[in-house]
């Protein structure tokens, strides 16, 4: 009998059914984008940083060495094909973990059948898909065996490890990050679909036009999965023998969605508001439009908007943080999509104003002085005397209140003593600050 019908125990009895072996060819009926998975790492295309003839993962199994890996990338980049190649390159069992649908029991019996089948020779791949939907108890689990070397560990994900993988899970397994694929990658695997007579549609005589082709691979957003789904829809709705053209395409398509995860709404996010404080206001429209279009709460981007006003205009323009708290305010009451109409025109306010960190820098240098001087005393002059027993002790004395002064302007030591002739402001010239003293306002700030 051979090794896979072994059960646990010895016993005769099939071996796991969600091992994948990685040999076996999908059925004639599994969907085009699984039919046409790659078989060797020779048929990847697009991650030639890991995966091509010098790439990270060839040298490492040239090497005999394959280490834990979390394998980052957005959908339809290969995550789940790279893990059953290598599988496949190492003779290792290769065994699929869910980690929306399955727990630690799985995961118990999982570790009991690879000391199994360890103590015959063979290692074990597990690979768990969407590895960041795992609790931090699930993944503690993984730890014991992941260190002793019992199951090479493949997650895939595609959210930002440092975010949703445990530090200790971490450290011991390697972050491979794959890349949307790329328009002469995607054009290559959609070739490849069409030809190819016995995964693909090779034998169905369905022709492409070139306009159509353009359309799937140019909407495809680097998902390989989604273009092929696309192109398999499309010719079911050609017909045996039929032409796919660019509006067959496009029904097939439907309406594209912006990809989404949370990873990627703190990229975006953070192109956003780095577009605001470079004055493009284009692009600071296009990031707010992929965020909402990708389901994210508009609330997030008024925020930060209504920070980027604050932290990056300041006191250059004081109506831009007015003006984005307001668009705010006016969301909340009209809703979408009429609250978006304030939304872009404070976001085209807030890049095309003048620009000044000055005022946040000096909340940064005056947050590090408290810091630096917990305990400093306030100044005798400033303190408060309501009492007759605080009056004998001077508080109060030599304190000049400002508006018996011209301009307001006591010349008034308000510093505590070590911190004397310290600036934290100092404005920058640009907008309103265009004409302030650039040393500081000195004793009368």
């Amino acid at each position: 009998m051979s090794e896979e019908t072994l059960g646990l125990f010895g016993a005769e009895e099939p071996d796991d059914a969600r091992q994948e072996p990685t040999a076996q060819a999908p059925a004639a009926d599994a969907p085009l984008a699984e039919r046409m998975r790659p078989r060797t790492l020779d048929e990847v295309v697009g991650q030639d940083p890991i995966a091509g003839a010098e790439g990270t993962l060839r040298r490492m199994l040239a090497a005999d060495h394959l280490p834990s890996m979390v394998l980052h990338g957005p959908p339809g980049t290969g995550k789940t094909t790279i893990a059953r190649l290598l599988a496949h390159e190492r003779s290792a069992r290769f065994v699929s973990l869910s980690a929306v649908s399955e727990g630690v029991p799985r995961m118990r019996e999982v570790m009991k059948e690879a000391e199994v089948h360890r103590s015959r020779g063979r290692s074990t791949l597990l690979f768990v898909d969407e590895i960041h939907r795992l609790s931090k108890s699930q993944q503690d689990f993984l730890l014991p065996f992941v260190e002793s070397g019992l199951v090479t560990l493949v997650g895939a994900t595609t959210e930002h490890p440092s975010f949703e993988v445990i530090p200790a899970l971490l450290s011991r397994a390697r972050v491979v990050v794959l890349h949307p694929l790329g328009r002469d990658a995607l054009a290559e695997l959609l070739d490849r679909a069409g030809d190819d007579p016995e995964r693909g549609l090779g034998g169905s005589g369905v022709t492409l036009t070139g306009e159509a082709r353009e359309l799937l691979v140019g909407t495809a957003g680097g998902d390989a999965r989604r273009m092929l789904g696309a192109l398999e829809t499309a010719a079911r709705l050609a017909g045996r023998g039929g032409r796919v053209d660019e509006a067959l395409a496009r029904e097939a398509l439907q309406r594209p969605t912006a990809r989404f995860d949370v990873s990627l709404g703190y990229e975006i996010l953070s192109a956003f508001h780095k577009s605001l404080r470079s004055s493009r206001g284009d692009a600071a429209l296009y990031w707010a439009a992929r965020l909402i279009e990708g389901g994210e709460d508009p609330l997030v981007v008024f925020r930060r908007l209504v920070a980027a006003a604050y932290e990056d205009v300041g006191l250059a323009d004081p109506n831009a943080g007015v003006v984005a708290v307001q668009a705010m305010q006016a969301y909340e009451r009209l809703g979408a999509p009429e609250g978006f109409l304030p939304l872009a025109n404070a976001i085209l306010y807030v890049a095309r104003a003048p620009k000044s960190n000055r005022a946040y820098r000096a909340l940064g240098e005056a947050r590090q002085a408290a810091r630096e001087h917990p305990d400093a005393p306030v100044p005798i002059h400033l303190r408060n005397a309501p009492t007759s027993l605080m009056k004998e002790w001077g508080y109060g004395e030599g304190y000049r209140y400002a508006h018996d002064f011209p301009d307001a302007d006591p010349g008034l030591e308000c510093m505590p003593d070590v911190l004397v002739g310290r600036v934290f402001y100092e404005p920058s010239g640009r907008g309103d600050e265009a004409g302030e003293g650039m040393e500081g306002e000195g004793e009368g700030s």
